[in-house]
């Protein structure tokens, strides 16, 4: 075994990359990583606490989400970092090494760990997009060396399931100090329609999930004759006022992650990833890639923490863009895609909602999203939303919305029956409608007409699905296929807990749904 890794949905044979990773990482590349989760286990004993240590400890969780970094020189570099800030702060005292989890031999040991490692990964990454615009929540930080510290310490199935859903509590702050941060920075997102149609002018397509950096890039980039284009996960960038106020923010490019390599296939524009997911890349588009904060990949120009965007500009204006314009759709064929149907958006009619749901012209709410990937069976998203009730409305958010985003499904007395919420951490807003719907109804999430089929691929669906757990959401249906790390008894756990349970076909579970199954 070269190699242990099975924290993604796409893991080998549904059981471990034990070789060399799905995504496309060797066995130096996650040896790599797993030394540094284990040099964060020391780290987090240190004596003193600080925002160095901190910021590192958050750092190094989310370099090592699957595909964010591929660079084996670049993760040394950080492991070296942390020796340094473990010498420093006399933290060396904790002989930890994360194989120890992968070795052990108590199967549900080992899924309950795996839950909280993975869930924090999820979190870090959360906590460094508002650590970025200056918000930080001390609660949510600590949690940080209380989980890492766990994974070292023997404790038994009932203190780590408790972890666990504390791992979905944390990760609820922190989903709602990133919605505090994108908000209060940028504005409350409004609906708006994006067109997937490229013009012909030099242009950088920008992806990933960082509105810091696509602010920096647009505010460097404003006067240079060069269009700027969202893709993947930065397609909700689109409805943030302190965002759409640039106008060469034209619109978006491609669908989601997973089908990069054939979108970007000798595109004639400079291409950023700002944070995952990147996947290996081809030699047609190598030259024109730029990566910056935690992704990186070998041989691509890093933009470092200075943020000039100079170089990638320059690249957009060298190759430039499509001799005239190209027509592009989602997978469906639209060619509009509507966002901005946040929290703020969707209780501004709240009461139009109330009264739909009251009246009967409302039956039903889905909240199909999550990460999409390449796994064969994602097209069951797409069939179970065309299959929907013309009296349903569907919420979404996250890459797996680009699976049915450029549906026109018509709406119910001017409300659009599928409502883009926003990126993945924008689940916050879609706990919050449910929550503030289950005050006006007297009920309880679980009593309101709303069902929630998920689709997950990393480790921050991993703490979404914690946060849903914590709350205490049932009937959860998860697709495409369960994680290989949660055990058969933990497994039978959440399904006698709260009813989770596998996608089935779209007929099926729609059937069950509506049937109140």
């Amino acid at each position: 075994m070269s190699m242990y890794c099975y924290q993604c949905e796409q893991t080998a044979r549904g059981s471990a990359c034990i070789i060399k990773g799905i995504c496309g990482k060797n066995a130096p590349t996650s040896n790599l990583q797993d030394e540094l989760i284990s040099k964060l286990v020391r780290l987090s004993f240190c004596s003193k606490r600080s925002d160095k240590i901190t910021k590192t400890l958050i750092d190094g969780l989310f370099t090592t989400i699957t595909n964010v970094n591929f660079d084996e020189a670049k993760i040394a570099k950080f492991n070296a970092n942390i020796d340094s800030l473990i010498k420093e702060h006399k933290c060396d005292g904790v002989d930890f090494d994360i194989s120890k989890i992968w070795n052990e031999k108590n199967e549900d040991l080992k899924s309950l760990k795996s839950l909280i490692l993975f869930g924090l990964k999820g979190i870090a990454a959360y906590a460094h997009h508002a650590w970025v615009l200056g918000y930080k929540n001390e609660q949510v930080n600590d949690f940080f060396y209380e989980a890492l510290r766990s994974l070292s310490e023997d404790l038994d199935d009932s203190a780590l399931l408790g972890l666990v859903l504390k791992t979905g509590e944390i990760n609820l702050l922190c989903m709602q100090l990133l919605d505090e941060a994108n908000t209060k920075t940028y504005g409350n997102p409004v609906p708006t329609k994006v067109s997937t149609n490229i013009e012909d002018k030099p242009f950088i397509i920008v992806t990933g999930h960082d509105l810091k950096d696509l602010e920096l890039l647009l505010e460097q980039s404003k006067d240079s004759g060069v269009n700027v284009y969202t893709h993947g996960e930065m397609l909700p960038c689109h409805a943030y006022s302190g965002l759409k106020k640039y106008t060469h923010l034209k619109g978006n490019f491609g669908t989601a992650w997973q089908n990069q390599q054939v979108e970007f296939d000798n595109v004639p524009a400079a291409i950023l990833f700002t944070t995952n997911c990147i996947m290996p890349v081809k030699d047609s588009y190598a030259d024109r890639v730029f990566t910056t904060s935690v992704v990186e990949y070998p041989n691509m120009v890093h933009i470092d923490d200075k943020k000039d965007f100079s170089v990638v500009i320059n690249k957009a204006i060298e190759l430039g863009g499509y001799k005239q314009k190209k027509n592009m759709c989602g997978i469906n064929g639209g060619d509009v895609l509507t966002v901005g149907f946040g929290h703020n958006t969707v209780l501004s009619v709240a009461d139009k909602i109330v009264e739909g749901v009251k009246s009967g012209a409302i039956k039903h709410f889905f909240l199909v999203g999550g990460c999409d990937g390449a796994k064969v069976g994602r097209n069951y998203y797409t069939d179970f939303v065309k299959l929907t009730p013309k009296d349903t409305i569907i919420l979404t958010l996250a890459c797996g919305k680009f699976r049915f985003n450029d549906l026109d499904l018509g709406d119910i007395n001017g409300i659009p029956r599928i409502l883009d919420m926003g990126q993945c951490n924008d689940a916050y807003s879609a706990i919050k409608v449910a929550l503030v719907l289950a005050e006006a109804f007297n009920c309880s999430v679980n009593d309101l007409p709303l069902s929630l089929v998920l689709s997950w691929y990393e480790q921050k669906a991993v703490c979404i699905l914690l946060s849903l757990l914590y709350l205490g959401i049932k009937n959860i249906r998860l697709g495409p296929s369960l994680p290989a790390f949660v055990s058969p008894a933990v497994l039978q756990l959440l399904v006698d807990k709260f009813a989770i349970k596998p996608i089935g076909t779209p007929e099926g579970d729609l059937e069950a749904i509506l049937n109140g199954k």
